[in-house]
């Protein structure tokens, strides 16, 4: 059975930092593009990042998160990680992490691409 799990969210101050941790248990990540969307109340879910399978290494990040957050992965882990440095309130969100199959330097899938879903972890970014 494939599952993603996310975990790191919490309560974070501004400025501060936080690490979500994306977990894959019935699945092999590094053949795999990972994204991170996040999801603010009454809002769409939105992609902010995604790194491709390990053969490529190309992420990307949307404008909203670029300079402040990173992706990274560990195969040895099989874990996915979004740093998010320099957290805003407006970031505030429930953030998934989702398996799909391409991610670029330029764009990240839409929604649909991807096969596998987390069930979310909430990050509130409030002093």
């Amino acid at each position: 059975q494939v599952q993603l799990e996310e975990s790191g969210g919490g309560l974070v101050q501004p400025g501060g930092s936080l690490r979500l941790s994306c977990a894959a248990s019935g699945l092999t990540l590094d053949y795999y593009a990972i994204g991170w969307f996040r999801q603010a109340p009454g809002k769409e879910r939105e992609g902010i990042s995604c790194i491709s399978d390990s053969k490529d290494g190309s992420t990307y990040y949307a404008d909203s998160v670029k300079g402040r957050f990173t992706i990274s992965r560990d195969n040895a882990k099989n874990t996915v990680y979004l740093q998010m440095n320099s957290p805003q309130p407006e970031d505030t969100a429930v953030y998934y992490c989702a398996a799909g199959s391409w991610c670029s330097d330029y764009d990240q899938p839409p929604l649909y691409e991807f096969d596998y879903w987390g069930r979310g972890t909430q990050v509130t970014v409030s002093s």
